[in-house]
C-alpha cells in the first residue's frame, strides 16, 4: 500500500520490473504464455465470491447459494457449438458458458445457524434453482460431462436427490417449471432414442444461397453465431430438439405433445394446461433463433393437444429499433391471477416505429378452454411492455417508447378493462422513478400485486436516485389517489437497499446494508417500529487486505453546463501532500434526450468499495487515482440526435473529469490514462483520436468501424446511408491516422456480442500500425464479449498493468502531455 508515494515510487518500479520474467512489449506475432499480474491484482481474481441468496415466498427461509470461482481455460476450451445465435455444449445439451452454483445452504431467517443441503452430487455444477410454489421443496439442475440432471431438495430435511434418469435439454433456456401442485414439474427432456448427432460433412452438396424475394426491406443488426449452411441447420435441430414431459417427484414421466425444438413449456397457473412454444423451419441465416417461425400451442396436462393459438412466420424484417416489434401476435403469456388465461400482443403499426399510429399495440386475452374468439383488453399508445396482475379489480399495465424516452403506467380494472394513468414520466428521469410494486404469491404460486386492504401497495426502489446521490427507499402508494408516501429511505453513513418485503401489513422488509469498508450483508428492518435493523448474514469481506482505500463521490460541470459525476478512488494511506497521482479514467457513454436527465447525480459515497478485477478500480492498488464510472452523457434534445455532436461532448466530459481531479490536487494531468469495455472501448479510441488529454489508452472488446454496423449501433437508429458523416466521424478506424497516443487493444477471440466482431480490433490494429501508432493487440483464446477464465482474467490485468506502468505512470519524456482536449486529432 502507498504510505509514502514519493519515497516508494522507485522501489515499486524496480519490483514491477523484477516480477516480469519476459519482455512485455518486445514481441509482435509470437504468443506469450499466460502471465500473472502483481499479487494485489491477482488476489481480486482468486478471492472467493460472496454468496447470493434466494428467499422463500413466505419470507421465513433463506437459501444461500455459493458461487463458483472463475473457470479454468481448460474448461472454456471444451467443445462448443455456435448455432442460430446460441452457444451450447454438445456433450450435455446445455449452455456452454454458464456460471454455476457449487453449494446450497438453508437458513431460517432469524436464526444464526446455516444448514448445508446434503445429497448433492460430487463437485456440483448447479443452475436453474427454483422454490416450489408451497416452499417445501427446491428444484435445480446439475450439469455433468454427459447430461443435465434434475434434482429436488426437501426443505424440511435439507436433503436433495436426483429425480429419475431424466436428461434435461437447456439449449434454449430454463429446462423446467414447477406445476402449482408442488408435486410435479414440466420439463424439456432429451427425447428417448434420439440417436447419434448428424455428421458434419466437409464436402458441400452445393453453394449456400440467400435470396430476398420481392425486394422486402430487412435491415438487420450484425448478429453473430448464425446458421451458415444446411449442415448447421441439421446440427441446430438435433441439439435443440426436446420432448416436453410432466415429471413426478418419483421420476415418473408423461409426454406432452411431440418432440420438437421447444423454446418454452410452461404450465398454467391452475396446473391443468401447458403452453408449448415450438420453433420450426424455415430457419434463417440472417437472424437468431428467437426470430425463427414459432408455433404456440396449448396442451392438456394429460398430453393431448387442446388448441393451436398461433403459428408465426419467420421475422427477418423487424425494424431495427428499440421501438421495433415483430408483426402478428407475439409474447403469449399466462395471466398470473387467473386459473388458465393467455394474453398476447399485436402491433398495430406493423412493428415499425416510423409508421404514424395513435395506437401502437393491442393486447388480447383468451380463456380456457380456448375455443372462444380472443377479446381485446388493452390498447397502448406506445409499445406494450407487460402486465403486473393483482386481483379481480386491479392490475398495472406498462408501456414504453424509446424515441421520446416515455414510460407510461396505468391502473387497469380487469372487470371492465377500464384504465387510468398512474405514472406518465420520462424513464431517463431517475429522480422520479417510483420503484417496483411489491408482489406476493397467490394460490397458484404466481407473483401478483400485494394490494393491502386499504387499496395501497408498497413500492420498493432499490436505487433511489436523488440530488444527494442514490438513496434507496420504500414508499406507500395509494392506487386511487395516486399519492405516494415515503416510509423509509437509506441514510448516511450506510448504503442500504431493500430487496424484499417480508410482511407488507407490518411493513417488515429485508435489506442489504454496506459502507465503503463493510461488504453488503442482509438485515431485517421494521419500518413501523423504527428500531435498529437486525443483521441476518455475516458474509466475510472478500478482500480485507484492501480495507482503507479512499473513496469520494465527485460532482462537477461540463463546459456546456451539464452536471457530471464520477467516483474517485485513492490508495490506502495516500495524502494530498504527497502530490498528484497518475490517473486512470474508466467510463461508458450514455445517450440522453434531456440535459436535465443527463445532469442527474449517480452513485453513492457510502457504497462498498467493490474493487473488482473487471474495471479500473483494481488499479488503485497499483498507486493510481481512479476516476471510475465518469459520466459521459451524449445529449440530443428535441429533434437533435445525440451522436451529431458525439465527439465534442465526449471530449468535453473527459476533460471536465480530469480538471476536477486536478482542482482537488490528486490528479496529475500529465499522467492520465483512459479505458473502457465494449462501447467504452469505442469511447477510448475516440478520445485518443480527438484529444491530447491522455498518455495511454486501453480498449477492450470494442467496435471501431461503424460501416460494419451499417443499420445502427448502440442507440443510433439512423443507417449509414442516412448519416454517413456521423458514422465516419465517430469511427476510430476512419481516423486511424490521427492517433498518436499508445493504445492497448484486448478482445475475446470468440466474441458473440452484436457488432463487436473480433475483426473490429484486428483491422483497427492493422490500421494503427500502418500509420506508425504505438499499439498492441491481445486476443484471448475462447473468450467471448466478457472474459471468464481465470488465466484470461489474470493475463488481462497483467497486460493492463504493464501498459499503464509504461505509458501512463512512467511515460517517456517526449511531447507535452495532458493538454486541453482540442477536437480534431492529436497532430
Amino acid at each position: 500500500m502507498l504510505h509514502n508515494l514519493s519515497v516508494h515510487r522507485k522501489s515499486r518500479r524496480l519490483l514491477l520490473a523484477l516480477a516480469v520474467t519476459i519482455p512485455i512489449f518486445g514481441y509482435a506475432q509470437d504468443a506469450p504464455t499466460y502471465q500473472t499480474p502483481p499479487k494485489a491484482l491477482a488476489d481480486l481474481v482468486t478471492a472467493p465470491l460472496t454468496p447470493t441468496v434466494s428467499m422463500s415466498a413466505k419470507g421465513d427461509l433463506m437459501l444461500i447459494l455459493e458461487q463458483a470461482s472463475a473457470p479454468s481455460i481448460a474448461e472454456l476450451a471444451q467443445p462448443e457449438l455456435k448455432l442460430a445465435g446460441l452457444r451450447m455444449n454438445p456433450a450435455n445439451n446445455g449452455p456452454s458458458r454458464a456460471r454455476y452454483i457449487t453449494g446450497l445452504k438453508l437458513k431460517k431467517l432469524m436464526d444464526k445457524d446455516e444448514k448445508a443441503i446434503t445429497g448433492l452430487p460430487a463437485n456440483p455444477l448447479i443452475s436453474f434453482v427454483q422454490w416450489s410454489p408451497d416452499d417445501t421443496k427446491i428444484a435445480f439442475a446439475n450439469s455433468t460431462d454427459t447430461q443435465i440432471d434434475l434434482y429436488i431438495a426437501d426443505v424440511a430435511t435439507a436433503s436433495a436427490k436426483k429425480v429419475g434418469t431424466l436428461a434435461l435439454n437447456a439449449t434454449l433456456g430454463v429446462p423446467f417449471h414447477w406445476v402449482s401442485d408442488s408435486k410435479s414439474l414440466i420439463a424439456k427432456a432429451i427425447p428417448a432414442g434420439r440417436g447419434a448427432a448428424p455428421e458434419v460433412s466437409r464436402v458441400p452438396a452445393g453453394p449456400t444461397t440467400q435470396e430476398n424475394v420481392g425486394g422486402k426491406r430487412g435491415q438487420a443488426p450484425t448478429y453473430q453465431d448464425l446458421l451458415k449452411n444446411p449442415s448447421d441447420e441439421k446440427q441446430f435441430a438435433y441439439y435443440t430438439t426436446a420432448q416436453v414431459v410432466r415429471v413426478g417427484l418419483d421420476g415418473s414421466t408423461t409426454n406432452i405433445g411431440q418432440a420438437g425444438i421447444i423454446r418454452s413449456a410452461e404450465p398454467s397457473p391452475n396446473g391443468q394446461y401447458v403452453m408449448v412454444e415450438t420453433v420450426h423451419t424455415p430457419f434463417s441465416y440472417l437472424v437468431p433463433v428467437y426470430r425463427f417461425p414459432l408455433k404456440t400451442e396449448i396442451y392438456a396436462m394429460t398430453g393431448s393437444l387442446v388448441k393451436t393459438l398461433n403459428d408465426g412466420p419467420l421475422q427477418e424484417t423487424v425494424a431495427y429499433s428499440p421501438d421495433g416489434a415483430p408483426t402478428g401476435p407475439r409474447e403469449f403469456t399466462w395471466r398470473a391471477d387467473a386459473p388458465a388465461s393467455v394474453y398476447y400482443t399485436v402491433a398495430q403499426d406493423n412493428g415499425d416505429p416510423k409508421v404514424k399510429a395513435d395506437i401502437r399495440d393491442k393486447v388480447y386475452l383468451v380463456d380456457a378452454p380456448f375455443s372462444a374468439q380472443p377479446k381485446e383488453i388493452y390498447a397502448a399508445q406506445y409499445r406494450f411492455e407487460n402486465f403486473d396482475w393483482g386481483n379481480e379489480s386491479t392490475a398495472l399495465a406498462t408501456e414504453r417508447w424509446w424515441q421520446n424516452r416515455k414510460s407510461l403506467t396505468k391502473t387497469v380494472n380487469p372487470a371492465n378493462w377500464q384504465t387510468t394513468v398512474l405514472f406518465d414520466r420520462s424513464y431517463e428521469d431517475r429522480y422520479t422513478n417510483p420503484g417496483q410494486p411489491d408482489t406476493k404469491h397467490n394460490q397458484y404460486g404466481r407473483e401478483v400485486l400485494n394490494i393491502l386492504p386499504s387499496g395501497e401497495i408498497l413500492m420498493v426502489n432499490g436505487q433511489g436516485a436523488s440530488p444527494e446521490g442514490d438513496r434507496p427507499f420504500v414508499s406507500l402508494l395509494n392506487l386511487k389517489t395516486k399519492q405516494n408516501r415515503e416510509l423509509w429511505r437509506s441514510a448516511s453513513p450506510y448504503f442500504e437497499r431493500p430487496v424484499a418485503v417480508l410482511d407488507a401489513v407490518k411493513q417488515v422488509i429485508l435489506t442489504t446494508r454496506e459502507t465503503p469498508d463493510e461488504n453488503p450483508n442482509y438485515f431485517v428492518r421494521n419500518l413501523k417500529a423504527r428500531i435498529a435493523p437486525i443483521q441476518v448474514t455475516t458474509f466475510a469481506h472478500p478482500y480485507p487486505q484492501l480495507k482503507g482505500i479512499q473513496k469520494q463521490q465527485l460532482r462537477y460541470k461540463r463546459a456546456d453546463g451539464v452536471d457530471l459525476t464520477a467516483t474517485l478512488y485513492l490508495p490506502v494511506g495516500y495524502k494530498k501532500e504527497q502530490g498528484p497521482l497518475p490517473t486512470f479514467l474508466w467510463a461508458y457513454p450514455a445517450e440522453f434526450k434531456s440535459k436535465d436527465a443527463a445532469s442527474q447525480v449517480s452513485g453513492s459515497p457510502y457504497q462498498f468499495n467493490r474493487i473488482s478485477y473487471w474495471g479500473a478500480a483494481a488499479f488503485v492498488t497499483m498507486g493510481y487515482a481512479i476516476l471510475d464510472n465518469a459520466s459521459i452523457p451524449i445529449v440530443g434534445e428535441g429533434d437533435k440526435e445525440p451522436n451529431d455532436t458525439y465527439v465534442e461532448q465526449l471530449v468535453a466530459s473527459a476533460k471536465a473529469a480530469i480538471d476536477e481531479g486536478v482542482r482537488l490536487g490528486v490528479v496529475d494531468s500529465s499522467r492520465v490514462g483512459v479505458g473502457g469495455h465494449s462501447y467504452g472501448a469505442f469511447m477510448t479510441a475516440n478520445l485518443l483520436t480527438h484529444s491530447k488529454l491522455f498518455k495511454g489508452g486501453i480498449a477492450r472488446s470494442g467496435a471501431y468501424n461503424r460501416t460494419l454496423t451499417p443499420f445502427g449501433f448502440q442507440n443510433e437508429q439512423r443507417s449509414y446511408w442516412q448519416a454517413p458523416d456521423v458514422y465516419n466521424k465517430m469511427s476510430p478506424f476512419m481516423n486511424a491516422d490521427k492517433v498518436k497516443t499508445p493504445l492497448l487493444l484486448v478482445h475475446g477471440e470468440a466474441d458473440n456480442n452484436t457488432g463487436t466482431f473480433p475483426i473490429q480490433s484486428e483491422r483497427y490494429y492493422n490500421a494503427l500500425k500502418g500509420f506508425g501508432a504505438t499499439t498492441r493487440l491481445v486476443f484471448l483464446p475462447y473468450e467471448s464479449h466478457g472474459y471468464t477464465a481465470k488465466e484470461s482474467l489474470l493475463h488481462m490485468l497483467w497486460e493492463m498493468n504493464g501498459w499503464l506502468d509504461k505509458y501512463v505512470k512512467n511515460p517517456a519524456p517526449t511531447a507535452k502531455a495532458g493538454q486541453a482536449g482540442k477536437v480534431g486529432g492529436g497532430k
